[in-house]
């Protein structure tokens, strides 16, 4: 015989598999993405519509829960774009058309033509790329694919939820293996659950503490640089640093308090990062800042901003399956991970 070793051949054989898994998941890396936005939409969704299912007449189906809470969603998401993204846009034209502000006037007259050219030529590029930049990170959301297949797709998932875990489970005899399989799937939603909502609180957050403290201040561009770094939130690590820098930059270029602003964009990701971010995540997103660094980094290189917003999630996904086959490697009795409490 040719003395081929089948126990070899069998790991040879899963790691082929495994690799062509990957290949085709990278491959498919933007249709996946659609649907890992409408599942992580439908997590945000779940809390008002459970909440909604709970008071309706009646409970044999959630259609007419999950009819309510999209027309309640649209109903916050245009009255927040009247009230709210009508001065955003107005803002973003008068920071893109506005005049030279005259500290920098005052500056320039001091220097020597050829730097003032220099200087006038990069700022004027500055103001006009900020709000460009910020209002297309912004303006994601009028894709029509983010629009219309997101919520589509998010209102089967909320709908039928139950029923693809139940198919999931099938394909798996009964024994060990699925109730590991069903205690994995339960730590994956009760963190992803917990993980979409501390988002929104955060967002929230920032953007209630940036625009009381401009509107106090009197920064210009007071909205659009809070919805900015609100926004922004969502990028784990760069995103605030990237606000901090934009904001900083418009204070400085419009005349501004530059200097108490960058003091309280500090003293806020202080109380954020330590204080409110670690109270309201819990121990079941806690990941190292070497590692989230690392994400961050990694998910820009394979599928740019959309690879750095999912790259936290991934990796405490990564840490949640890590903890269980640890477990049960070490012979522990099966049981739900403790570290995700929704």
């Amino acid at each position: 015989m040719l003395g081929v070793d089948r126990r070899a051949a069998k790991y040879t054989w899963t790691a082929f598999l495994l690799v062509l898994l990957i290949w085709l998941v990278y491959m498919a890396r933007a249709t996946l993405l659609v649907f890992i936005l409408a599942v992580l939409f439908a997590y945000l969704l779940s809390p008002l519509v459970n909440l909604l299912d709970r008071f309706l007449p009646t409970n044999k189906t959630r259609t007419l829960a999950l009819a309510l809470a999209y027309v309640i969603f649209l109903g916050l998401a245009v009255f927040i774009g009247i009230e709210i993204g009508t001065r955003v846009v107005e803002q973003a034209t008068a920071l893109t058309q506005g005049p030279a502000p005259k500290a920098v006037e005052s500056w320039l007259k001091s220097t020597p033509p050829a730097l003032q050219a220099e200087v006038t030529k990069h700022t004027n590029e500055l103001l006009a790329e900020l709000p460009q930049i910020g209002l297309k990170f912004l303006g994601v959301a009028s894709n029509l694919i983010f629009v219309f297949i997101i919520p589509i797709l998010s209102f089967f998932f909320l709908k039928d939820g139950h029923l693809i875990r139940e198919h999931i489970l099938e394909l798996v005899e009964e024994g060990p293996r699925r109730v590991l399989l069903d205690d994995i799937m339960a730590d994956i939603h009760l963190l992803l659950a917990h993980y979409m909502r501390v988002l929104v609180l955060l967002s929230l957050a920032t953007f209630t503490a940036y625009s009381i403290f401009f509107s106090i201040v009197g920064v210009p561009y007071g909205i659009l640089l809070a919805v900015l770094a609100s926004a922004l939130e969502f990028i784990p690590t760069m995103g605030p640093v990237a606000a901090a820098i934009i904001i900083v930059a418009v204070a400085a270029v419009s005349g501004s308090h530059w200097l108490l602003v960058m003091i309280f964009i500090v003293a806020y990701r202080f109380f954020q990062d330590y204080g409110l971010a670690p109270h309201l995540m819990g121990h079941g997103v806690q990941l190292h800042p070497l590692l989230v660094l690392f994400g961050v980094f990694a998910g820009a290189e394979l599928a740019g901003i959309p690879g750095t917003f999912l790259s936290v999630p991934v990796l405490a996904l990564a840490r949640v399956l890590y903890l269980r086959f640890r477990r049960l490697r070490l012979g522990l009795q099966a049981s739900p991970i403790t570290t995700v409490r929704s």
